[in-house]
């Protein structure tokens, strides 16, 4: 994965370079699955979360949970869900959005005052294409996609996963981007496109490729 690659994976639609991770350990908690795919979510958050070398815990002191998952059959389901709009501003406003692209999946990221994540929230609604994919398939592109806050087109290019013999893993470039944006020499958060340099290195010493 060559510098302008991990730079187009933080690039976001005003064309600026965006890179977080989290600054604290995360707390998940899971609404609108049954307990046998919670298992399956969690265990996948876990794993992703080992693979950045990163930390969770029970609780965080600041927001108890601070890492919101929520799978729904459509948009309105969020007009009911009470204390969403101090998360999300003008839920209304955003369901109508979402219906008007068609969207099945919409992400949210809260930060710190240096600019590391903090809060994350993702809404998942289970249209047709998302509710063929094995449960395992669905927690891991989840667990993925909230592990930085990457840019919109991140994965238009390249999916972050493949399948070996029938089961979804993580594509080798973009678990090494994971474990390289987690490295503890650099910032938890950055700007600056040169970051990207950094980060390509790292991935080289991996070995990441493919």
């Amino acid at each position: 994965m060559q510098a302008g690659e991990v730079e187009a994976h933080f690039r976001h639609g005003d064309g600026g370079y965006r890179f977080a991770r989290w600054g604290r350990p995360i707390v998940p908690v899971v609404f609108g699955v049954d307990d046998a795919t919670l298992a399956v979510v969690k265990g996948a958050i876990e794993a992703v979360v080992a693979l950045a070398g990163h930390r969770m815990a029970e609780t965080d002191p600041e927001l108890g949970a601070n890492l919101m998952l929520f799978f729904l059959r459509d948009w309105e389901e969020l007009l009911a869900v009470p204390g969403l709009a101090a998360m999300l501003g003008d839920v209304p406003a955003l369901v109508a959005r979402l219906n008007a692209q068609a969207a099945n999946q919409y992400r949210s990221f809260r930060f710190d005052s240096g600019g590391a994540i903090k809060a994350g929230f993702a809404f998942v609604r289970m249209d047709a294409a998302l509710a063929a994919l094995p449960a395992e398939t669905l927690a891991l592109g989840q667990a993925v996609q909230m592990i930085l806050a990457w840019g919109e087109g991140a994965f238009a290019l390249r999916p972050a996963l493949a399948e070996v013999r029938g089961v979804a893993v993580l594509r080798a470039p973009v678990a090494a981007l994971i474990r390289a944006g987690y490295d503890a020499a650099l910032p938890a958060a950055a700007r600056d496109p040169s970051h990207a340099l950094r980060l390509a290195a790292r991935v080289a010493v991996q070995g990441g490729a493919g």
